[in-house]
């Protein structure tokens, strides 16, 4: 079953694609032409876990997020891109310092949402924060609007008032202990309205 596979240290136990697929996704990712890209990403989650300063919630949530992601692909190009985009993540979650970022999740009545979204707020320096985000979309779009992006630069005393660079949209961000609620009136920027799960 494919949300067994989302183990505490491990993304793809190998073990699992020895037994009978249960669902058509599950044939794909376990056929051969994907034995290659499992044990790649198994390696680079193993090294997430043990090496990132990112909270391990943190990832396995994202894998979470990911694995229903590609439940929506049709194609095993759609699948083999899948894998390329949580490659990077993982390597990204590996690579950089994370102490000095606030990762949020979108959450919708309880559970992670089902059209994710994923901000994080860095601290630059004493007076300087840099906002960025991604929302996804379907997998089966071209690669250019399979996401969107969020990007908005501001300092500690005005992070309640955002406006996100990529699109000209202004946000109020309710900063809560483990919450992070984001609002807006402007007609055609609801993608990233919503409540929010700290990651810490």
């Amino acid at each position: 079953m494919i949300g067994g596979w989302c183990t505490f240290a491990q993304a793809f136990p190998l073990s699992n694609c020895d037994a009978k697929s249960d669902t058509p996704l599950e044939g794909k990712i376990c056929s051969g032409t994907f034995k290659s890209s499992r044990q790649a990403l198994d390696s680079k989650f193993l090294t997430a876990y043990l090496v990132s300063d990112a909270p391990i919630q943190l990832l396995k949530d994202t894998h979470t997020l990911w694995l229903n992601q590609t439940k929506l692909c049709k194609t095993s190009q759609c699948i083999k891109q899948q894998f390329d985009v949580r490659s990077d993540e993982l390597n990204t979650y590996t690579s950089l310092n994370q102490t000095l970022t606030q990762h949020f999740l979108k959450y919708d009545n309880g559970t992670l949402a089902t059209s994710p979204v994923h901000l994080q707020v860095h601290q630059l320096s004493k007076d300087k924060i840099k906002i960025e985000g991604i929302a996804y979309r379907n997998p089966n779009n071209r690669s250019e609007t399979q996401t969107v992006p969020f990007l908005a630069y501001t300092s500690p005393e005005k992070k309640n008032q955002i406006v996100d660079n990529e699109h000209d949209c202004t946000y109020t961000f309710n900063f809560q202990k483990s919450l992070l609620v984001v609002k807006t009136e402007q007609k055609g920027c609801e993608r990233f309205t919503g409540i929010y799960r700290l990651y810490d």
